[in-house]
């Protein structure tokens, strides 16, 4: 074999070898494309804010068919249907608002009122007979769900709640404990003291269907 065939023959074989090289380095650029592939997005939930649910001023569960809360607006009607009300207390002395008003009969949600007035330190006088008998609605489980509420869903509500949590054999630290996390730099001595005096052996014949009433 000449120089010249050899010199040729080299160089075929050195382009095959380019060549399969090539194929290799592209298969392997195929593998890649498969494994990086993109990611599924899971879909993403609503938030209440996104459903333009809005809670009362101060709303909380109280218990299994009880909450509590400020006074409501129709901004927060919406969130209010889905709690399924039957019916609401309010502790307030002021006419309910009309638009209120609507919206319970729209609902068949029941208005219980009791006006208590809204009462400032040192000089307080807290009607006990009025917080026995909306204690009575509230342990009564054909009201509920139910709905405690006050202009700001603390002293009065605060009370109405720290009684019924004796009525579930709470200690009153716990009992304080609640009210001042709602009542903040408002808490009132005068409200703490009732609910420490309150007398609750005249309810403890009414049936409790709450969950913490088996602590």
């Amino acid at each position: 074999m000449s120089y010249s065939s050899m010199k040729v023959e080299s160089r075929n074989r050195q382009q095959e070898a380019e060549g399969e090289e090539m194929c290799r380095t592209i298969e392997v650029a195929t593998v890649d494309r498969r494994v990086i592939s993109p990611p599924v997005l899971s879909p993403v939930m609503p938030t209440v804010e996104e459903l333009n649910l809005i809670p009362p001023l101060n709303f909380a569960m109280v218990d299994n068919g009880i909450f509590r809360s400020g006074f409501p607006d129709s901004a927060n009607f919406s969130f209010l249907q889905t709690l399924h009300l039957h019916s609401i207390i309010c502790l307030c002395p002021e006419p309910y608002p009309e638009s209120n008003m609507e919206f319970l009969k729209s609902n068949g949600i029941k208005l219980f009122q009791f006006g208590i007035e809204s009462y400032k330190e040192p000089f307080v006088n807290i009607p006990e007979d009025t917080i026995r008998e909306a204690l009575k609605l509230v342990l009564d489980a054909r009201n509920h769900p139910i709905l405690i509420h006050c202009k700001r869903g603390k002293h009065r509500t605060g009370c109405i709640v720290g009684c019924l949590r004796k009525l579930q054999k709470w200690c009153l630290s716990s009992v304080f404990d609640e009210y001042q996390r709602f009542a903040a730099a408002k808490a009132r001595v005068s409200d703490q003291r009732f609910m420490e005096l309150f007398d609750v052996s005249s309810l403890k014949h009414l049936p409790m269907s709450f969950s913490c009433s088996k602590r």
